[in-house]
C-alpha cells in the first residue's frame, strides 16, 4: 500500500459522484468517490491510500488510455520474486509501490533508475486521513 500526502485543488460533484483533483509533487491525481467528507475542501491536505496491486506500469508509453492518473516516475527499487515483482517508484519526494507479475517485469526488461509511467484508475484512490497541519 502506498500512502501519499496531497493537497485538494479541485472538487466537482454531480448527483452522488464526486471527482477530486489533488496536487502531489507538481503532478496531479484524480479520485472518484461516491461519498466524500464535508471536511474536505479545496486547499485541504490529505493522506491518500493506493493499493499496490492497482498500480500499472508502462515503459516508453505513447498513446491514449482511460486511466485518469498517469504519473511520471523512476524505478527506485525492483525485486523480482518467484511469481510477482515489487516495484518501488519515485516521483518528487513520494514513493509509489506497484506489484506486477514477474513475467511482466521481465518482458518489459524493467531496471532500477529507468523512467516509467504509473497508471492508477480514479476509483482506486481513497482518502484515509484529513491532515490538520
Amino acid at each position: 500500500m502506498s500512502k501519499i500526502i496531497a493537497t485538494v485543488v479541485e472538487i466537482e460533484t454531480y448527483e452522488n459522484i464526486t471527482l477530486v483533483k489533488f496536487e502531489v509533487s507538481s503532478q496531479f491525481l484524480s479520485m472518484m468517490s461516491l461519498d466524500i467528507s464535508s471536511d474536505i475542501n479545496v486547499g485541504t491536505r490529505v493522506k491518500l491510500l493506493i493499493n499496490s496491486s492497482h498500480v500499472a506500469i508502462a515503459k516508453e508509453f505513447s498513446g491514449k488510455v482511460s486511466y485518469s492518473n498517469q504519473i511520471e516516475t523512476k524505478i527506485k527499487t525492483l525485486k523480482n520474486g518467484n511469481l510477482l515483482s515489487h516495484v518501488s517508484l519515485a516521483f518528487g519526494e513520494n514513493t509509489l509501490e506497484s506489484i506486477i507479475t514477474k513475467n511482466s517485469s521481465l518482458r518489459m526488461n524493467l531496471n532500477e533508475g529507468e523512467s516509467v509511467t504509473a497508471f492508477i484508475k480514479a476509483s482506486e484512490i481513497s482518502i484515509v486521513e484529513v491532515l490538520n497541519d
